[in-house]
């Protein structure tokens, strides 16, 4: 049995939950697991692992994700002989077995008893995943209804912070597409990949925490060198360019696909002092590039800055209070190239995409890092 949930935070967002998976259930076919538990079951889940992650074991914060399922819904699951109390010591105490990415605790209900199962690498698209980012930082994921691609973030708890994820609000009919596909909005078995190949590289930029400037410009397009200083010191000759490859990266691929090899290879020229520059057909241009405003541009002294919460509002803000330096040459470089992206991860964690407004004529940048984890 267990006791009554503590973390307000908790009660203040569990009938949201409810309602975003009822609403995805709605969408599953027949076939599809439809089960949604109810606020109570929601609220013990998120208090439980939000004390598991004040908790250290042998000096370690623990990672951890949970996942709300039974047994013979988790395809590849290794199964307890004894089960485990749901509480969080013994989550802290199997948090190095679900530490690894795919891996998730399979936590269940009978009666009025929580326990542990197991651990799984497959879940229902349905199912309620809750994962231990840091000390107070959880988030509440759902898969890709498709079996495909990224965890969907549904809300992300920061102490008493609360975020639930809503793409209206930052007008995805005027965003780059791979807003779309962090959001879970678009199709995952599409031809075209290069949207999921930034979502990755914007995951391989930011867990190296040395803040990170990625430039997406063009294919066969040298306007961008306009916007840089010279000489570059780390251009790539044609010949060492960035290959697409296709498939997906899996649990059981990671480390070895050759997209994820690839993908990473770049994030860590991300992490040397300059801009990395890929083009829209994700081919490696050069890294180490130091931005500069176009002598045919003006100044950016504007922009407008959205977020993918509920109840967020655009900010319209001057360019010098959008962050540090990154995040100016970022947004300056936008304003000269209206046909490029730019992506910034900063040290502390935050993560903005700067794109061309053409609807409101300024750069858009959008923070996405409630997306990230």
């Amino acid at each position: 049995m267990i006791s009554e949930p503590t973390y307000l935070a908790a009660k203040l967002v569990s009938h949201r939950i409810v309602a975003h998976f009822e609403k995805q259930a709605g969408r599953l076919a027949d076939s599809g697991w439809k089960y949604v538990p109810d606020t109570a079951t929601i609220e013990i889940l998120i208090d439980t692992a939000f004390w598991a992650s004040l908790r250290r074991e042998e000096g370690y914060e623990p990672k951890i994700s949970l996942a709300f399922a039974p047994p013979d819904r988790a395809g590849n699951s290794l199964v307890f002989q004894d089960r485990q109390r749901f509480t969080p010591g013994n989550l802290v105490k199997l948090s190095p077995a679900a530490v690894q990415p795919g891996i998730h605790l399979g936590v269940w209900l009978e009666g009025d008893n929580f326990h542990i199962w197991g651990t799984a690498h497959e879940v229902p698209s349905n199912c309620v995943v809750v994962e231990v980012i840091e000390a107070g930082l959880l988030v509440i994921k759902q898969k890709h209804r498709e079996g495909i691609g990224k965890f969907i973030n549904v809300v992300v708890l920061k102490g008493n912070q609360i975020k639930v994820i809503d793409g209206n609000h930052w007008g995805l009919a005027d965003s780059p597409s791979m807003l779309s596909s962090l959001l879970g909005l678009s199709d995952p078995k599409s031809a075209d990949r290069s949207e999921d190949v930034l979502v990755q590289l914007a995951l391989a930029m930011r867990s190296h925490k040395r803040g990170a400037l990625l430039l997406v410009v063009p294919t066969n397009s040298t306007a961008w060198l306009h916007s840089t200083v010279k000489p570059i010191n780390y251009l790539v000759k044609p010949h060492a360019m960035v290959p697409v490859f296709g498939g997906e990266a899996t649990p059981d691929s990671i480390g070895t696909d050759p997209l994820y090899k690839v993908v990473h290879a770049v994030g860590g020229y991300s992490a040397i002092d300059g801009a990395t520059v890929i083009t829209d057909d994700q081919r490696l241009l050069a890294f180490g590039v130091k931005v500069a405003r176009s002598p045919h541009a003006l100044p950016v002294t504007q922009l407008m800055l959205t977020e993918p919460v509920a109840e967020s509002e655009m900010q319209l803000l001057d360019a010098t209070r959008i962050g540090g330096t990154r995040h100016l040459a970022a947004a300056q470089f936008v304003n000269d190239q209206h046909d490029a992206l730019s992506m910034v991860a900063s040290q502390d964690g935050t993560f903005t995409v700067f794109s061309w407004s053409e609807q409101q004529q300024m750069v858009h940048g959008h923070r996405i890092d409630t997306l990230l984890m």
